[in-house]
């Protein structure tokens, strides 16, 4: 049992790096904040406007109209307390008023039911928001070459994409729209003040100031606390996966691994939570200096307009209409920093989420007018080098192989050597960094690769279980009629596994789900052999395809292939070398280059790698 004492080695995560970002946010000023508040908008506005037009346009609309009834109620209001303050008997001044009391009840009326409209367009526009934002996130992620999976950098930028740019989006909007309703409110406040009097304007937003000034420190604290949480937090969800993951719990549990996890879990998580109420105790003293400010402030408003009123500046029913206009103004300008605010602080998460788009389609492929071939007579790799992202050493240096139509080739050598690597690459899943790659004299570089794989079909040792019925994880959602889906069962001998499934091709594979069936290692197998001949591309690729079957079954399976290949050239990989001894020609890779090819006979009249890696196996057979 290991020590609780022990101390723990996290990996990619110390606690002396999660504040390695802290900077990112540090040049940013209130005014470099307010430069950004546009941009954002307009962004936002685009994407509520690709969402749906029309209720882009009614929430936009309707308050727009709000805004200008709560001008119009106000300076009807000056009328109704003129009225109200003249001389005479009260019933006649009451009388005078009611053509102004009966403008600002209109007022209020109407305003009242575009903020209603525009809380509709609002309430419409966030889901429809967040279904374009998933769908260009997903877009792209599907869409990106495979090399960006190898890149840690990339990750990163995905999770915070994912864990909170994508669901900031809807918010973004509302907060720029909300954004757009306080400035509107506050500019038609300001046409009244300055109307009444234009002193009382910047001593309200002298009032305000304060509290922007902490809503934007505070959301600065936060974001870029956020930022350096990433790693941390993918590492605590990583941890908390294995603990709830059905795929692990056994293993958990076999290996008595509960109370190291939750060790683990909670140093992480006591870390973080040492960081979150850091961040809380610096957002109340921002928070509190700015409301102490924004009190100060109020009162010099209030000030200003008694000595205005004292010197005879402005008469009495102006000077109410004027309390109420800076009560209107300052609830506007309050929901204009909270607004902002929430902008600012969303944006920021949001930008995140534009970012990596904007990443992940700098990593998409280039247009390529050439058409894919849809066969070949001979597949060629010349000098070519790969180098994964973050890795100093090259995983291919300078490989060269020739693959004919019809043949079967084997790539063999120990774990680590290449082998899968070069065959990604003949397949279009990677491009070459070195070298080419040719299918006759048609260069890969020069085709879509999407369009190129359909020519591919792979047969993958950690292949997808994917959480759907029978048939679609053998069609892939493609339909070639059931005798395409019979034989490619039956080639498998995943026929013989669909017959045991209680609903048969329509059986659901994942026990997560009501009526959903479980199948064994095995039995997996047989189905991603399956999909791949149901493929019925002319090059297929078997990566470690028996690794999880008995040795009956893997010489069944191995007598398939051969038997029903029909043409297609298979491109063998397999740490059983037993397998290989029929295949047309067999290239040995060692630490990224190839050192040996030629026949089964021929590498074994060689008497080097592959003669003793064969050698070895049978020998531990007999």
């Amino acid at each position: 049992m290991a020590d609780p004492e022990e101390p723990l080695e996290l990996g990619e995560i110390s606690f002396t790096d999660w504040n390695a970002h802290t900077d990112k946010m540090a040049e940013v000023a209130f005014l470099t904040v307010a430069r950004r508040l546009p941009a954002l908008v307009v962004q936002a506005l685009r994407m509520a406007w690709a969402a749906s037009p029309r209720d882009a346009v009614a929430a936009v609309g309707f308050n727009l109209a709000g805004g200008a009834f709560t001008a119009f109620g106000l300076l009807a209001t000056t009328g109704v307390l003129a009225a109200l303050f003249s001389g005479g008997p009260t019933p006649e001044r009451v009388q005078a008023a009611l053509p102004s009391l009966i403008l600002v009840a209109a007022a209020a009326g109407l305003r009242t039911a575009t903020q209603a409209g525009a809380g509709w367009a609002q309430s419409r526009l966030d889901p429809q928001v967040a279904r374009v934002a998933e769908e260009r996130l997903y877009g792209l992620t599907s869409r990106v070459g495979l090399i960006a999976y190898d890149d840690p950098d990339f990750h990163d930028a995905l999770q915070r994409a994912r864990s909170r740019g994508v669901a900031r989006a809807g918010s973004v909007v509302s907060s720029a729209i909300n954004a757009l309703t306080a400035l509107i409110g506050i500019i038609a406040v300001a046409g009244v003040l300055g109307v009444l009097h234009p002193v009382l304007l910047p001593l309200l937003v002298l009032a305000v100031l304060p509290d922007a000034w902490a809503a934007v420190r505070s959301a600065r604290m936060r974001y870029t606390t956020m930022y350096a949480l990433i790693p941390a937090n993918r590492r605590k969800w990583i941890i908390g996966e294995l603990l709830a993951n059905r795929t692990s719990a056994a293993e958990v549990r076999s290996f008595t691994m509960r109370g190291f996890l939750l060790r683990m879990y909670d140093a992480v998580a006591m870390a973080e939570q040492r960081v979150m109420l850091g961040l809380a105790r610096r957002q109340t003293v921002a928070r509190l200096v700015g409301e102490t400010l924004g009190g100060v402030g109020t009162g010099l408003v209030y000030l200003a307009l008694g000595i205005l009123l004292a010197v005879g500046a402005v008469p009495l029913a102006v000077a109410g209409t004027a309390v109420l206009a800076i009560r209107s103004g300052q609830t506007s300008l309050s929901n204009l920093m909270f607004a902002t605010n929430r902008l600012y602080e969303e944006g920021l998460y949001y930008t995140d989420f534009l970012d990596f788009c904007s990443d992940a389609e700098s990593r998409l492929p280039s247009e390529r007018p050439t058409p894919a071939p849809t066969g070949f007579s001979r597949i060629s790799a010349r000098e070519v080098t790969f180098t994964y992202p973050g890795s100093e050493q090259p995983a291919l240096r300078e490989v060269s192989v020739e693959i004919n139509r019809g043949e079967v080739i084997a790539f063999v050598g120990e774990n680590g050597s290449g082998k899968t690597t070069l065959a990604k690459i003949l397949s279009g899943l990677y491009e070459p960094q070195g070298g080419r790659v040719t299918w006759d004299d048609l260069d890969v570089r020069d085709v879509d690769p999407e369009a190129l794989r359909l020519s591919t079909a792979v047969i993958a040792q950690d292949h997808t279980r994917w959480p759907l019925t029978a048939r679609y994880n053998i069609t892939m959602g493609t339909d070639k009629g059931e005798e395409m889906l019979a034989s490619a069962a039956r080639v498998a001998g995943a026929d013989e596994v669909i017959a045991e499934l209680p609903n048969g091709y329509r059986t659901l594979l994942d026990r997560r789900f009501k009526d959903g069936a479980e199948l064994s290692g095995g039995q997996w197998q047989r189905i991603a052999v399956a999909r791949g001949f149901h493929r019925d591309a002319p090059l297929l690729i078997c990566d470690e395809p028996t690794a999880a079957l008995d040795a009956r079954a893997e010489h069944a399976l191995f007598e398939r292939i051969r038997e029903h290949s029909g043409g297609r050239t298979v491109l063998l990989i397999t740490h059983r070398l037993a397998s290989v001894r029929y295949a047309d020609r067999i290239y040995v890779l060692d630490h990224g280059k190839v050192t040996e090819e030629g026949t089964h006979d021929e590498l074994m009249t060689v008497n080097g790698l592959y003669a003793d890696l064969y050698t070895l196996q049978a020998t531990a057979y007999r």
